[in-house]
């Protein structure tokens, strides 16, 4: 962890639990994930407990807590992408990769992500890779997007 950084944040901060949310994203941009070390140094700052800085943070999607991949996947499963087969293509997806969501893979090349919409029901279900959209994906095209990626 870069200590003097975050020394920064936290300084920054007024001390109240009211700062939680901020400190945690500022901590999350600066390290890439929420750290072990980030947590007690904000556990102390804000006299808010470990355990209770994690229940803060694993309820809110927007919170890392392992490093981030190169690629970042997102699939859909709001209720459009469900309904056409989200599910199944997560499920491939998490089996082909070898990790669950909120999980990056042992070579650091993806991340995956469950995400409750990407504003593209018209065309579900739909997965992110990085920043590009395909769509109407199904279990077989989603194989084929994740060997697209592994050749590049």
């Amino acid at each position: 962890m870069v200590k003097g950084d975050l020394s920064a944040i936290l300084g920054d901060c007024s001390g109240e639990r009211g700062d939680l949310i901020p400190v945690l994203q500022k901590a999350q941009d600066l390290l890439g994930f929420i750290q072990p070390d980030a947590v007690r140094a904000i556990s102390r700052r804000l006299k808010i407990s470990e355990n209770e800085i994690y229940g803060v943070a694993t309820f809110y999607a927007q919170f890392r807590f392992h490093p981030p991949g190169k690629h970042h996947i997102k699939v859909c499963l709001g209720t459009a992408c469900h309904v056409k087969g989200g599910e199944q293509v997560l499920a491939t997806t998490r089996e082909r990769l070898g990790i669950d969501t909120g999980e990056t893979t042992a070579d650091g090349a993806y991340d995956l992500e469950r995400v409750a919409c990407l504003g593209c029901c018209a065309l579900a279900p739909v997965v992110q890779v990085d920043d590009k959209i395909y769509s109407q994906v199904s279990v077989i095209k989603i194989q084929g997007i994740l060997d697209e990626q592994k050749s590049d």
